[in-house]
Parts: C-alpha cells; structure tokens; sequence
C-alpha cells in the first residue's frame, strides 16, 4: 500500500500493460476475488454507500468469476471502483476507451436537481465554454440517448440501481464522455433543444507553466496550471512570491487543480503565509479503527520557511475544478484566517492511497483517509461563499 494524494496525470492517462508472461489466469482470478475484501477493508467511505456495504450483483459477481487475464481484470477492477460513484477512486491502468477522468478531464458538471439534469458549472476557456455551454441548461441526451435511460444503462450493466449519488456521478462521466472519441450531447434551455459534438478533453492536451502570474489594479494573482503534484511548482511560486512587494497583495487561484497534488507542494504555499506552526486539516483512517477497535485522528500542519515569508494579504479563488489537494490548499487557507472565495468545489473525498493486487500488481486508488476541516466539517461538503 502506498499513499497517493497526488493523481499524477501520466498515472491517469496510462494504457493497460503487456500482461507478464509469469502469471496465470488463477493468479488473475485470485486478485479479482480479492478486491471486494481490499475496498471494504480500506476505502474510507463505506458508510455512504447504499446499505454501508461494498456494491455486488449478479453481473459483478459473474464478471469477477469470469476473470482470467489481465483485461478481463482490469475491465473487472474498473467497474468495482465505479461502482463506488466515486470520483476519487480509479485504476492505476485504463483502457483507451474508457470513460474520461473527472474532474480532470471534464469541462461540463451536471448536477441532479429533481428529474433534470442540469449544468451547474462549466470550466473556464475549455472546449464546453467555447462551444457556448451554459449554466443551468439541462443535459437531456448523451451520444442520442436520452439521459435517464443513458444514465440507467451505465449502471445497469453492472447489475445496479441509479440510486443516490449515482445518477449525477454517471451523467458526469457521461458529459466527459470517452477518452478515444468526439461526445455528442444534446442540452435544453430557453431557446430549445440543441445538439453539440464536442472534443474529448484527451485530444491535444496542451504544455503549460506551472504556474501563470498576472498583475492588474495592484493586485498579483498567481493561478495554478493543474500543477499542485508537479515537481517544479514548489520553484515556481517560490520565484513568483520572490519578485512581490513585501506587503503587496497576493490572489491565489485554485481553479484549475482538478487533478490534485500533494501535501508537500500544498504546505510550501501555505508556508509563505505563516510565522508558527498552524493547523490546516484534519485526517481520520477508518481502516484502523475496523482492524483494531481503536479510531486514529491526527491534525496536519503547516510550517513556516526559514526566508520566505509573505506579510502582506492574501486570498484565495476556487471553484468546480479545485479538486482533492486544491481543496486541502482551500481549507487551509480557510484555518489560516485567509478570505476564501468560489462556492462548491468538485467536493472529492479523502486522501487516495495506491493499492497493489496481491499477485498481479494491478493498481487500483481509492479514498482511504476521511478529511475534515480543522473544525470538524468534511472537507468534501465545504461551500464557499461565491467570489464577488
């Protein structure tokens, strides 16, 4: 087991291996059989799922029995982690033609309000927004299916009910739609229905900086490229803080942080804004307490950085697409007594840990720490008052 805060896009992007030539179909069953006793041992959310059980069903039980090589396990794990409608439990491998990755690769959230489906967000720049996109239409097709039955048939397949979280998790990932292939969704709104045929965000991802700064009005924003688990973002924002005015005020932009990062480039940040250790979340393992009886609770920190020190103001931007580690940085900010604006963030649970299958390494990644606010409230239900 290793812990991952950081979903490393080359991680999510990757295809499915060779299969090694040492293993054999027992061995691919035996981790199949597996799985179901790893995830309710270690996922930390089992209490949000129907029943306070890991998802079964006839076909999920039929497609495990069926495992015998790698794909068959690969497409086995892959519906074992949806079916937790979990946005932050993935396989450590895919396929090319698998659904897309969200938020880290999704441009348009839906949210279910009563029977409709509707846009509650759309990214910034993205290809969503410049094909004119807008909140509060209704997603009412998917590639010429209407929604309902779209969203009934992704979880029929494997043998479950629409039920609950669900429903908005799967017209997510079928907004996203496939990684290898163009999506064609239809919407509704005040001028009727329209049908747009709208890019994978997997075509032609392009480089960017860690980091764009930008100055207006006195003011230096620093916005991060989906950057927070990049090895050279500590540098960048080092060099950026370096440059301000001692007491010049300073806008940290986590819009763009679907895909998360890691602890150390989150408390290098926060660290510039501090002069004695402060607390900034609080994490809890639930598989602790199932194993022994006893609960583990401990409080994180954040230092401050011999030489790098900001006193003047700073404030925080976040929104749909600040994701796991950009949420930490949010809640951070927050305990620091920082202003905080950007209402709901993609609201992704815990800290991911890596688990390896026992004889074939096949990866999979799910939420095995429970995160909370400093003051107790779970970090994936935080709202925001909106930024002005």
């Amino acid at each position: 087991m290793r812990r991952s805060c950081a979903l490393a896009l080359v991680a999510l992007m990757s295809l499915t291996a060779a299969a090694p030539a040492d293993h054999s179909a027992a061995d691919y069953r035996d981790d199949a059989v597996s799985l179901e006793g790893l995830i309710r041992d270690n996922y930390a959310y089992l209490d949000d799922l129907p029943g306070g059980r890991v998802p079964t069903s006839p076909q999920l039980i039929a497609e495990r029995d069926a495992v015998h090589d790698r794909d068959s396990l690969l497409r086995y794990a892959e519906d074992m982690i949806a079916a937790l409608a979990d946005h932050h439990a993935l396989t450590g491998a895919s396929f090319k033609d698998d659904w897309g990755i969200v938020p880290s690769y999704a441009d348009i959230w839906i949210v279910k309000t009563g029977d409709a489906y509707v846009v509650d967000a759309v990214k910034e720049g993205s290809i969503a927004a410049k094909a004119g996109v807008r909140v509060s239409e209704r997603l009412v097709k998917a590639d010429g299916q209407p929604i309902d039955a779209a969203v009934a048939a992704f979880w029929s397949r494997m043998g479950l009910q629409p039920v609950g979280e669900r429903a908005p998790f799967a017209a997510r990932v079928l907004a996203a739609g496939r990684r290898d292939r163009p999506r064609v969704l239809t919407f509704a709104g005040p001028g009727g229905e329209r049908t747009l045929t709208l890019d994978s965000l997997y075509k032609n991802q392009p480089d960017r900086p860690a980091l764009t700064v930008t100055a207006a009005r006195g003011v230096t924003t620093i916005r991060f490229n989906n950057s927070i688990g990049d090895d050279g973002t500590i540098a960048a924002f080092d060099a950026a803080m370096a440059k301000l005015p001692a007491r010049a005020p300073v806008v940290v932009d986590l819009t763009d942080t679907p895909s998360g990062g890691n602890s150390a480039i989150a408390r290098a940040v926060m660290g510039w804004f501090v002069t004695k250790p402060m607390p900034y979340q609080m994490h809890q393992l639930p598989s602790e307490e199932r194993e022994t009886g006893i609960p583990r609770q401990w409080v994180e920190y954040v230092l401050p950085r011999p030489g790098k020190y900001h006193p003047g103001p700073v404030s925080v931007r976040t929104g749909r697409w600040t994701g796991s580690m950009g949420e930490g940085l949010a809640v951070g900010f927050i305990a620091l007594g920082k202003p905080v604006c950007g209402g709901r963030m993609a609201g992704l649970k815990g800290a991911v840990y890596d688990f390896d299958l026992p004889k074939t390494g096949l990866r999979v990644k799910f939420p095995a720490e429970r995160i909370y606010t400093v003051a107790g409230a779970p970090r994936e239900k935080v709202v925001l008052k909106p930024c002005s």
